[in-house]
């Protein structure tokens, strides 16, 4: 099989490059090398992967649907992965439109070349921002997600609509990945466990908002890797018992899928910041903040449809999670405590 992966010299869009890389599928690889952060972490991903026969990399943006409609005159792509976006919740409040281009015009593209070149499966990344201000714990793909915090959060809630839309109009089988806090090896410097250990190392405070009281349903991208790996070759299925009168988030009468995909532990983030202390060695000096606006107190997934469809449930403990993190990251950066 052929897939198309966007965002390929990303954290999770590598790691899945290597996981399907292994297995024998061919990948062809998407990604505009943004400077959101550091380019060479990025570079250094695609070091990783752009050797291998089946691996073939094209550096455009998703907002250039002429450059990406040639890629498909080029290829016969059967599944397309998009995992390009431009990621953080705080960002959005800065650069608004950076996420329509990107999360919405992007995505539109994406679509568009799917319907038009007949692609078998559409898996996209949603994220666990959707939920918003719902306290309905766990979170359910079969809750209300219609009033989210965020700029970000609002554009994943719109690729998911629009994903439907195109599943209802022309059967394309799509299926969206809210993820959950994804850490681990390669992970992005924007990210909490990233800036927790850099920070810890130098001896400079780290950032603890609303207080240390906040629950984050921690998710290892080998899980992540592992449920999509699952579900690229079970394209989406209309749901024979749905109906409009009492209708299901979750599911569709056309080929539509929503799946969490989280630990289903959430973990407090003071204990998440005790483990990273362990690990090192080192006290974490602490600069007790308020909630940021955008930020969700607490995240929790339930996993019960990723579990009854593909048979897998996230199940890295933090504790072995944050040590591989930190034991790439001391060999990434040749660091010696």
């Amino acid at each position: 099989m052929k897939v198309m992966i966007t965002g390929v010299a990303g954290f999770i869009g590598f790691n899945l490059s290597k996981r399907l890389l292994k297995g024998g599928y061919e990948v062809v690889g998407v990604d505009n090398l943004n400077n959101y952060y550091d380019i060479k972490l990025k570079q250094d991903r695609l070091k990783e992967i752009e050797s291998h026969e089946k691996f073939e990399f094209y550096n455009i943006d998703l907002i250039d649907e002429k450059r990406l409609t040639l890629i498909f005159e080029e290829h016969e792509i059967e599944t397309v992965i998009n995992l390009a976006a431009q990621a953080g919740v705080r960002y959005s409040l800065e650069n608004p439109r950076a996420y329509v281009d990107s999360n919405i015009v992007g995505f539109m593209n994406v679509l568009e070349v799917s319907r038009n070149y007949k692609v078998q499966h559409l898996l996209y990344a949603s994220s666990s921002s959707v939920y918003g201000a719902n306290e309905t714990l766990p979170f359910s793909v079969q809750d209300n997600v219609d009033h989210p915090l965020s700029l970000y959060a609002a554009t994943k809630k719109t690729n998911e609509l629009m994903a439907h839309t195109y599943s209802s109009l022309y059967t394309i089988p799509t299926t969206g990945l809210r993820f959950f806090t994804v850490y681990g090896p390669w992970g992005r410097p924007d990210m909490a466990l990233f800036k927790f250990t850099k920070n810890i190392i130098e001896g400079k405070p780290i950032d603890v908002y609303n207080n240390g009281n906040m629950l984050r349903d921690f998710t290892y991208v080998d899980d992540i890797v592992e449920a999509i790996s699952r579900l690229v070759d079970k394209p989406a299925k209309p749901n024979p018992y749905w109906t409009g009168k009492n209708p299901d988030p979750g599911t569709s009468y056309a080929p539509y899928r929503v799946y969490n995909i989280g630990n289903n532990s959430p973990v407090k983030l003071m204990d998440f910041i005790t483990a990273i202390e362990d690990k090192l060695g080192i006290e974490a000096k602490k600069n007790f903040m308020p909630l940021q606006p955008g930020d969700v107190p607490e995240t929790y997934a339930d996993v019960e449809s990723l579990y009854r469809d593909i048979d897998f449930r996230p199940q890295t403990s933090i504790k072995e999670g944050i040590g591989k993190f930190i034991d790439w990251y001391l060999d990434y950066y040749q660091i010696k405590l």
